[in-house]
């Protein structure tokens, strides 16, 4: 049975959500070029870049990015708005050249998906290591802390103008945060996001080599706080 996230990217996602943010993206691509120094030319690989709101956001500052991503339907969507090279891939095992990137990013809650904690090292590993020595990476994640108590159980949406049902969950460990979406054909779509908090996260980056000194809680460039909407790190890879 394929993974969960094999089969979520797909055609009804992009009717689920036609109009991601594209201003915090660029607010958040806007963050990260002036927290790194960012400059023309630099290459960048965005990892999980999705349909590619962010990867252009970088180009537009004169980077010359390249998109990663599992899914074929998210990947057209990219190659359409945009023309930057991209490759289809599992994160798990990244077939870019290592220490070929001066910045690679992982963005939007674009982690998290996999049954271990071994696999999410790893996949960190893979990301670290497309970055040459003393050039950065960055990780975009929620802040799990206010995932309990911020969680709504229930709520209606729509496709194509037919009603969409959502509902969210923890497990009884609190480590995991469900999301269900139903569709009016009563086809039914789980996504699971491993809820690492910010420590957790930085040992595994720690571990993969990337010395983080940087910790953001928002797109506009507030500390880190316990009640962040986000934890934003980055650091330089040794």
């Amino acid at each position: 049975m394929p993974d969960w996230y094999e089969e979520y990217f797909g055609e009804e996602y992009l009717l689920l959500y036609p109009h991601r943010d594209l201003e915090d993206a660029e607010r958040l691509v806007d963050l990260l070029c002036r927290a790194v120094g960012l400059g023309p030319g630099w290459r960048v690989l965005d990892v999980a870049c999705g349909t590619g709101r962010h990867a252009v956001a970088f180009q537009t500052r004169g980077a010359r990015v390249t998109g990663l991503d599992l899914s074929k339907h998210l990947l057209l969507r990219a190659r359409g708005i945009s023309h930057f090279p991209v490759i289809r891939s599992d994160v798990r095992s990244i077939p870019v050249r290592p220490s070929s990137m001066d910045f690679a990013v992982n963005l939007f809650t674009s982690f998290g998906y996999f049954d271990s904690d071994a696999e999410h090292a790893r996949a960190l590993a893979e990301m670290v290591a497309t970055v040459r020595r003393r050039g950065w990476f960055a990780l975009d994640f929620l802040n799990a802390a206010r995932v309990p108590t911020e969680l709504v159980p229930r709520e209606e949406g729509e496709m194509n103008g037919e009603p969409v049902r959502i509902d969210r969950w923890l497990d009884p460990s609190l480590r995991h945060v469900f999301k269900s979406i139903t569709l009016a054909d009563g086809r039914r779509f789980v996504e699971r996001v491993r809820l690492f908090s910010a420590g957790e996260l930085e040992r595994f980056l720690e571990a993969a080599g990337c010395v983080v000194s940087i910790r953001l809680g928002d797109y506009h460039g507030g500390a880190l706080e316990p009640d962040s909407p986000r934890v934003l790190l980055a650091g330089r890879v040794t």
